[in-house]
């Protein structure tokens, strides 16, 4: 791959998950202020949650069956089913690995802000 491509992505991944952690931290600084809780408690709560959500999103997303919904002939038909083509295996498997590794980082990030744990 060309190295502009791959710092093109590696911005896009950054900015995502920055943006996922900023809501993160929102919500979870939000929902902690309600409960009583420390924010540190909370954040760490928040990213645990998320993080988890993602990972098992990215294996349900990764474990799609051989078969899609078919557009064009549920229109006269009913529910219709096609093969999966190639193209749609390959975005599965790849919006996959993109939500495990988002779910990781989320859960590393969570384990590196709560205080109930000391790393060293």
């Amino acid at each position: 791959m060309r190295p502009d491509v791959l710092v093109a992505a590696a911005r896009r991944f950054l900015v995502l998950l920055g943006g996922i952690s900023a809501a993160i931290v929102a919500l979870g600084l939000g929902l902690g202020a309600l409960a009583g809780t420390p924010p540190s408690r909370s954040l760490s709560l928040g990213f645990y949650v998320a993080g988890s959500f993602l990972v098992l999103g990215g294996f349900l997303f990764g474990n799609r069956g051989p078969y899609r919904p078919d557009a064009a002939a549920s229109e006269s038909f009913g529910r219709s089913l096609r093969r999966a083509t190639p193209e749609d295996v390959r975005d599965s498997v790849n919006m996959a690995a993109l939500l495990v590794v988002l779910g990781f980082l989320l859960l590393a990030v969570g384990v590196i802000i709560d205080s109930r744990f000391q790393l060293i």
